[in-house]
């Protein structure tokens, strides 16, 4: 067996390339996982050690080599997400901040709530030392606004409130304060006073200048097309969504078509394809051109000018960066004579993606574009090697369409029910109807419109996208509008996506018949979501508000309020309802400020407001005492008060033999960079070295 099992391995050499952002990404799965710290120096050294054993590879015997390289690229994932996050590292406000606030404008976008939100840097907080400043802060937008044009390279100031940024809602959930340490967002908040303007943008002429040729594209695509297939046009040029209505993006996501919004890899690959071949069969029509010029790599060097382009107009985040790495991997590899569309490929753009921004491995975007890119070449492999019907060609288009939403739908939708708890059950037929006209009329007519523009003849593009764009959306309003469009699920442990994922990449990549091995993990990762349960007891680490799982469902201990944490537990939960409903729910017994419930052998009290506290005599009976004050140990009962909730994070509870046993947010993942307070507040290891270094 073990013979065996080594004689396929061997029998790998030759598409082992595309196991290495495989074992990366494991490497860097396991640097996040840990509950402490690694040093610094420790991460330096083993991201040394793997680059030397990768350079020094044919050293080693042939046989020794492929595990040699497989460790190393493990060893290297680790020590490449240690450096970054060190890297990273800037200082985070370290408590509530209440008052002046000086910085310069890098970014604007809207929030949840759809207020505006500024991005500044070179911030200047009253009373503080620049060393403790953090480095970005996100500001949004509220009351009487209107005396400033926002606009980025501005100074502004206003007087608001500031937070560090918050931790998981739940225990194991998605961490804002490791997104935010990666982004170097040291604090969030909110103004309800004017912003003033300080001085106007002097700085980063070009950057300004393109942000200004991208508002303006906005603003005249929809002044041009005054409605909502105005706005979705500005999206997919410009990636601005902020004219979007909230009943079209809903409709959009229960219909799996939002990612027709989001500049992703499908709009940058359309456009560069449409560019590609505009431009090679143009030159194919001079006889001159087509037979003295490299006409083909002539037309892969202007697509890849031109997605660049497409990159900095759209603003340049991180999803777009994402796609324009794959579409550049794909064109340079058609000026080096190389196929384009391969596994390895693929393989290359997830390695610099993941070298770039190690953190990208967890994010939604990664995990979704390369699930469907790798299943589309690979899928596309199979089938060029099977000897098929031959389809008459007016069918042939179809029939791509149909393969590839099938397979781009099936090979995202775990990822797509992990992070947004929602599966869009006709999603595929609303695809269907949909991706054909974004790839052979919406995208074209976006660039007909864009170089026709100068000569003010952009409305005979925008008139055909007005076209396929309402029509995009009518399929969405309409497939959402069907009974069954939208299946929730609960969000399983982690480890959950990771066996799927794992699974699916074996089925892809091992030659032989090995390669049916993959297909264990996958079943025994969706058996674990199947049998998934929810804690019975979720505490926010405002000690404001807690859930309890009910025969209903979740109930809330308030009506109103702290609307984030109670919609992503009911969403976590794969039952998402309006608060109120929450609330309304049996199981929580309320008594003015205090709030009392039993779960197994355990009675638990939340109490809210000094008042309430100061009430209770002792602790009133209960097992469990939360509150969002400040309040001593007391004698009978286990305290969670702000003080301590600031320290564990949020809390979930579980029923083990009838009795409740509570696990914190900080147990779950550990003692890190982005949640210890005192290396928050210096900025991480290297940060508070080289500032030592530095010092007088």
């Amino acid at each position: 067996m073990l013979q065996s099992l080594w004689a396929q391995t061997m029998a790998q050499r030759g598409h082992l390339f595309g196991w290495s952002p495989v074992l990366m990404g494991i490497g860097i799965a396991w640097y996040f996982s840990l509950r402490s710290e690694p040093t610094a120096g420790l991460c330096a050294a083993m991201l040394f050690a793997s680059a030397l054993a990768v350079v020094s590879q044919r050293l080693w015997p042939d046989g020794l080599r492929i595990f040699v390289v497989g460790i190393a690229l493990v060893v290297g994932g680790f020590g490449l997400a240690g450096m970054r996050a060190n890297l990273v590292a800037e200082p985070v406000l370290g408590f509530r901040y209440y008052g002046p606030i000086e910085g310069r404008i890098i970014e604007i976008d809207r929030s949840q709530s759809d207020a505006v939100r500024l991005t500044l840097d070179r911030v200047v907080l009253a009373r503080m030392e620049t060393r403790r400043t953090p480095a970005t802060v996100r500001v949004s937008l509220h009351g009487d606004q209107g005396y400033v044009d926002p606009q980025p390279g501005q100074v502004v100031l206003m007087t608001g409130h500031l937070s560090p940024p918050s931790g998981p809602v739940e225990p194991g959930g998605f961490d804002f304060q490791r997104m935010a340490w990666f982004e170097g967002l040291g604090a969030v908040g909110y103004t309800r006073t004017p912003v003033l303007l300080g001085a106007e943008a002097i700085e980063g002429a070009a950057g300004l200048w393109v942000y200004r040729q991208r508002v303006a594209i906005s603003s005249g695509v929809q002044a041009r097309l005054p409605t909502e297939s105005g706005a979705f046009a500005a999206a997919i040029m410009t990636g601005d969504r902020s004219g979007m209505g909230r009943d079209s993006l809903d409709a959009l996501r229960a219909s799996n078509l939002a990612h027709l919004l989001a500049i992703s890899g499908m709009h940058m690959g359309i456009l560069a394809a449409f560019v590609f071949a505009s431009i090679r069969y143009g030159f194919a029509l001079i006889p001159y051109v087509a037979l003295r010029w490299p006409v083909k790599k002539l037309a892969a060097g202007m697509s890849l000018v031109v997605a660049a382009g497409y990159l900095a107009l759209s603003g340049g985040n991180i999803a777009t960066e994402r796609a324009f790495i794959m579409v550049s991997v794909m064109l340079v590899a058609v000026l080096f004579d190389r196929r384009a569309l391969t596994l390895r490929a693929v393989a290359i753009a997830a390695l610099i993606v993941l070298t770039l921004r190690p953190e990208a491995l967890f994010g939604p975007g990664f995990q979704m574009s390369f699930s469907a890119t790798t299943a589309l070449v690979a899928v596309f492999a199979v089938l060029r090697r099977i000897e098929m019907p031959s389809l008459p060609k007016w069918l042939r288009p179809i029939g791509g369409v149909v393969i590839s939403s099938l397979v781009a739908g099936l090979a995202t939708a775990p990822f797509a029910a992990y992070h947004f708890n929602q599966i869009a059950q006709l999603g595929l037929i609303a695809n269907l109807l949909s991706v054909p006209l974004m790839g052979t009329i919406v995208m074209p007519a976006a660039v007909i419109a864009v170089v026709l523009s100068p000569l003010g003849l952009e409305m005979l593009g925008l008139w055909v996208m007005d076209l396929g764009l309402r029509w995009i959306l009518a399929v969405a309003h309409f497939v959402a509008g069907q009974e069954g469009a939208l299946r929730h699920v609960v969000t399983p442990d982690p480890v959950v996506i990771g066996l799927i994922a794992l699974g699916g990449v074996m089925v892809v990549q091992w030659r032989g018949s090995l390669r049916w091995v993959g297909v264990v993990p996958v079943l025994f990762g969706f058996t674990l979501w199947h049998i998934a349960e929810r804690p019975v007891l979720l505490v926010a680490d405002s000690g404001s508000l807690i859930g309890v799982m009910t025969a209903e469902g979740r109930a809330v201990s308030k009506e109103r309020g702290e609307s984030f944490a109670s919609s992503v537990w009911l969403e976590n939960d794969g039952a998402p309802v309006e608060q109120w409903v929450a609330y309304n729910r049996a199981g929580l017994e309320e008594q003015g400020r205090a709030v009392w419930t039993v779960i197994g052998d355990t009675r638990l009290v939340n109490l809210r407001g000094a008042t309430a506290l100061a009430a209770l005599q002792g602790c009133g009976g209960a097992d469990i005492l939360i509150t969002n004050q400040e309040a001593p140990a007391r004698a009978g009962c286990d305290t969670y008060d702000i003080t301590r909730l600031r320290e564990t994070g949020s809390l979930a509870g579980w029923l083990v033999d009838g009795s409740l046993k509570l696990v914190s947010a900080r147990e779950r993942s550990g003692e890190r960079l982005w949640n210890t307070s005192e290396m928050r507040r210096r900025g991480g290891a290297i940060t508070t070295l080289l500032a030592g270094l530095h010092a007088p």
